[in-house]
């Protein structure tokens, strides 16, 4: 089962790559989605941070916001096309923040699997990176990411080779890392197995916040409970499409296009 979304005017941003295959432009729209809502749930920040895309069928082409555009405009016709070091494919119009794409770089990298990469600064992930335990598994959303968690101490904002390589090793085959006194990075191996995954990971770290707050004695999972929520919460379909792709992310096109926020340009 797919959710198709069909656009028949020519993009009025940037400069489209000619050819430009079908599954990429289905990519295109179902990554504004995924930006426009970051936005509507409060994970943007300003015109700051990415959400990186692989595009179907390359290995090194990725697709990434233009700086200067919140995200609950950005359209499909917006993204660039970069490559593994950030840098322009096409011409383009509109700037790049190559620098923070950096990050993401060494994600997909490091993870062929990794076809979308999230990476955000909300106040409750932000929180929970700079708690020493990192993520409890206080909650069933966080228990979602037992054991599938990784972590990543503050080393600035240096992402030459040696640091790429280091983050590449650190994620190893985990599907989430925090990134200590910085923010949350999630990796999907599609656009709406990253949204679900961001979703509850920011409801985890929101859940953990309140709790501890309240300082009260508080009630933790035996480690096989919550192993057993980890692997129920990534055990894929036989064919291959979870409950993100075939429940999750149509009915958050259905949500958009409710609010008048459909992924199409202006």
């Amino acid at each position: 089962m797919s959710v198709k979304l069909y656009y028949d005017r020519p993009p009025v941003n940037g400069t489209r790559p000619s050819p430009m295959s079908d599954d990429e432009w289905q990519a295109r729209v179902d990554l504004a989605a995924f930006y426009r809502l970051s936005a509507h749930f409060g994970w943007s920040e300003l015109v700051f941070t990415h959400i990186s895309l692989k595009i179907p069928g390359e290995k090194q082409h990725f697709l990434l916001n233009p700086l200067g555009l919140c995200f609950d405009e950005i359209c499909a016709s917006d993204f660039v096309v970069i490559d593994i070091e950030g840098q322009p494919v096409y011409p383009a119009d509109r700037p790049i923040l190559s620098a923070g794409f950096a990050l993401h770089a060494a994600i997909h990298e490091a993870r062929p699997d990794a076809n979308c990469v999230f990476h955000c600064h909300t106040p409750a992930g932000m929180a929970v990176a700079a708690m020493e335990e990192g993520l409890l598994p206080l909650s069933q959303h966080a228990m979602m990411f037992y054991g599938r968690t990784a972590y990543l101490e503050n080393g600035g904002m240096r992402y030459d080779r040696a640091e790429r390589e280091r983050i590449g090793r650190l994620l190893g085959e985990n599907t989430i890392m925090i990134l200590r006194n910085h923010g949350l990075l999630v990796v999907g191996s599609t656009v709406a197995d990253a949204f679900t995954k961001a979703f509850f990971l920011d409801q985890a770290c929101r859940a953990q916040v309140q709790a501890l707050s309240t300082n009260r004695t508080l009630v933790y999972p035996d480690s096989d409970l919550a192993q057993k929520f980890s692997d129920g919460a990534n055990q894929k379909d036989a064919d291959g499409n979870g409950h993100a792709e075939l429940f999750v992310w149509p009915a958050m096109l259905r949500m958009l296009g409710r609010l008048g926020g459909t992924p199409y340009d202006r």
